[in-house]
């Protein structure tokens, strides 16, 4: 069978509050996700004895805990399926920086082996099976912006306005685990009852905490917000990166045109929809 290449597209947290904590040890989010125009690239070549391998290592990272790999084994284990796939991974999304690039590769694949495996599985049971891959899979499945709330897995599709996002990419890898066990983290923010889209009235509850721990955060954010004209300036996930939002790309690449040397970033649209948005049936 031949290559087939697919679209993994990162993600904005448009705001990110910190709720509350499950019993075990979970915490409780809300926050709006965006999906960008800016995507690494999943090729799959499906085999007919069962194996799954993965042909593009990453450094540092083992074939077993790639989670396109396990997002594969997972599916195929659920599914009962005879079949296997070849994986080949194009990573563009930086690793440790709060775009959801390791999550929305997984999603990616298993949207694309429910339909290239014939398991016409449903989109509520794709989501299930990604989430426990890790909070932020759901989202890619769901495949609209959203309002989520709960660990991440709670989705209510949102409109958001058309934007263009400069994102900068500060040169350090931040741990998602050491910034939510941190002492520093406040877990009480009170939740929203309407998501918060008007500008200043959501923020990030882990930005502090990476900007003390990480002042190289903290300086992009700051430049960021010396610019004084954007909408919205905030950090995405637990970071790294961080963003400023734009109403037009000509605003967006002037700003990028300006961004001091030692810093780097790229200019990226908002996207409405998951590009494989209907590779799921309804439930």
């Amino acid at each position: 069978m031949n290559k087939l290449i697919y679209s993994a597209p990162a993600k904005l947290n448009l705001f990110l509050h910190v709720v509350g904590r499950r019993s075990d040890g979970y915490h409780l989010l809300q926050t709006v996700f965006r999906f960008l125009d800016f995507s690494d690239q999943v090729s799959l070549t499906i085999r007919d004895d069962n194996k799954i391998q993965l042909n593009t290592p990453i450094l540092g990272v083992p074939a077993e805990k790639n989670l396109c790999v396990q997002a594969a084994r997972l599916l195929q284990k659920e599914s009962g399926t005879s079949l296997g796939v070849e994986i080949s991974l194009e990573k563009l999304i930086p690793m440790g920086g709060g775009l959801g690039g390791g999550s929305s590769d997984a999603a990616t694949t298993l949207l694309a082996l429910n339909r290239l495996w014939d398991l016409n599985w449903s989109r509520e049971e794709l989501m299930g099976l990604g989430l426990n891959l890790g909070a932020d899979v759901p989202v890619f499945i769901f495949g609209e912006n959203a309002f989520a709330e709960g660990i991440g897995e709670k989705l209510k599709p949102i409109k958001l306005l058309p934007a263009w996002y400069l994102v900068l990419t500060p040169p350090v890898h931040v741990s998602t685990a050491d910034i939510f066990a941190s002492k520093e983290l406040t877990r009480n923010t009170i939740p929203v009852k309407i998501p918060p889209f008007s500008v200043g009235l959501g923020h990030n509850d882990l930005e502090s905490v990476v900007c003390l721990a990480y002042p190289q955060v903290a300086r992009h954010l700051e430049w960021l917000r010396q610019l004084n004209r954007t909408t919205m300036v905030a950090m995405t996930g637990s970071g790294a990166c961080v963003f400023a939002e734009f109403i037009t790309e000509s605003a967006a690449r002037m700003a990028l045109a300006s961004v001091p040397l030692g810093m780097s970033g790229f200019v990226v649209q908002g996207l409405d929809r998951h590009p494989m948005r209907d590779y799921a049936r309804r439930g």
